[in-house]
């Protein structure tokens, strides 16, 4: 039996791009760059705030499919397009992260749609 499974959001760009929303292999969780697009409006957040909140929720929804959550979060990196929104999701991240203080990487880089203010990756170790 194979100890890796994945995970889909549903999006057919999975499929045209070739990768998984999340992977799971054994207890470690790979969740894939998550932007803050909301599934149920079916569209994209104006402001980095409430993408970022969105972002969160994608990716908590992976590691729920998963048997995970954001409590087993070991790692995340943070894109964000412009070094100015900084001190707009750092408190956001600490809402999110407060108490687990995952390992950290912020990098200021475009994303592939302009409208696209954040894209949050995480690792998760899912607990026994």
């Amino acid at each position: 039996m194979s100890r890796r499974r994945l995970i889909s959001s549903g999006s057919p760009f999975e499929a045209v791009a070739g990768y998984s929303r999340a992977v799971v292999d054994g207890d470690d969780v790979f969740v894939s760059g998550t932007t803050g697009y909301d599934y149920e409006a079916m569209d994209m957040p104006e402001g980095v705030e409430a993408q970022t909140h969105a972002c969160f929720r994608n990716i908590a929804d992976a590691l729920a499919e998963a048997g995970s959550s954001l409590g087993d979060v070991v790692r995340v990196r943070y894109i964000i397009t412009d070094v100015a929104y900084a001190d707009a999701v750092f408190p956001i991240f600490g809402t999110y992260f407060r108490e687990v203080r995952p390992a950290a990487t912020l990098i200021v880089a475009g994303l592939l749609r302009p409208e696209m203010k954040i894209e949050i990756e995480v690792t998760a170790r899912r607990s026994r």
